[in-house]
């Protein structure tokens, strides 16, 4: 997996003078895919490094934090989806007040010219740079021409008559729609978090849960979910994973309203086939499809006889 740098003051060698392109690239999905495959290209036609930089935390974090988006992916997820695309380094650009207060020009000067010195720039035709959006691909093009680099505008990637977006794929896991997302993605959608100690409820009646927390990004709707699990590490600096294979599970978001329960955001992971001790580990969930939305239940008989018919689901969903 590619490293994520920082721009510091002195901007690493391995990233200048080649492909640049510049967003958020949350998600990684089907229109950023394209965006780094012409950036790839364009990198090995003037032999240069192909560089992708993130503006992190997404800009309206800092200006707006009560109506910031939710994050899809983490910076290692999107360093990871990168490297498979071919991206040689993944820079991290730290968003504050007073970047965001930089014109357009000033903007262009400090990171692309002084910090990255690139040859190409390869961007959508919505990018915005600059203070108050000041910048446009209009006001990019002449500044790379002045600048001497050249410019490629990739169109985005239109599905079913509207763009794809991370807004978009947004809406979709919000409302439980993972396969949706999942298409416009092109990769598994996954939430990381840290097992803890639940109600135990799940062990009384043959359904142990590991109930997860420290979740950093967008949790579906609630609802029973066929997903793959991987095992990752404990507190522990030195553990790592003892899991090769992702384990199949089904995944309970929401409340328990047969216990009356009335969390929003509980996960509950159930492995199918594995009774070891999770607590403490950090697990992925990478979300395949959603099995039917969570329900009240007439006691802990009725609930225990779904959960059967959810594994079953589950099983034949991810064979």
């Amino acid at each position: 997996m590619l490293d994520a740098l920082e721009v510091g003051a002195e901007t690493r060698d391995l990233v200048k003078n080649g492909a640049v392109s510049i967003g958020n690239f949350d998600g990684v999905h089907v229109g950023h895919r394209e965006l780094l495959a012409r950036t790839r290209a364009n990198a090995d036609a003037v032999g240069g490094p192909a560089v992708v930089v993130v503006l992190d935390p997404h800009p309206a974090s800092v200006l707006r934090p009560h109506s910031a988006p939710a994050r899809l992916t983490t910076i290692r997820r999107r360093a990871e989806l990168m490297s498979e695309l071919g991206i040689d380094a993944l820079v991290v650009c730290p968003v504050s007040i007073e970047f965001l207060n930089r014109t357009a020009e000033e903007f262009f000067d400090f990171l692309i010219v002084q910090r990255l010195q690139a040859k190409v720039l390869v961007e959508g035709p919505n990018f915005f740079f600059g203070r108050d959006r000041g910048g446009d691909v209009h006001v990019l093009r002449t500044l790379c021409e002045q600048a001497g680099m050249q410019l490629e505008v990739v169109h985005p990637r239109i599905d079913d008559g509207r763009m794809v977006s991370s807004s978009r794929i947004r809406e979709a896991i919000s409302a439980g729609e993972i396969e949706a997302a999942n298409a416009m993605l092109q990769s598994t959608y996954q939430v990381t978090g840290r097992v803890t100690t639940g109600e135990r409820r799940g062990r009384l009646i043959g359904f142990p849960t590991a109930n997860l927390t420290d979740i950093e990004t967008l949790v579906p709707e609630n609802g029973v979910y066929a997903a793959r699990v991987s095992i990752g590490e404990s507190g522990s600096a030195e553990s790592t994973s003892d899991h090769a294979d992702a384990l199949v599970a089904a995944v309970h978001v929401g409340p328990n309203p047969t216990f009356d329960e009335e969390q929003r955001t509980k996960v509950e992971v159930h492995c199918l086939d594995y009774d070891g001790d999770l607590y403490g580990r950090e697990l992925t969930v990478e979300w395949t499809a959603r099995v039917r939305p969570i329900q009240k239940f007439s006691g802990a008989d009725a609930l225990t006889a779904q959960l059967r018919r959810d594994v079953e689901n589950v099983r034949k969903l991810i064979p």
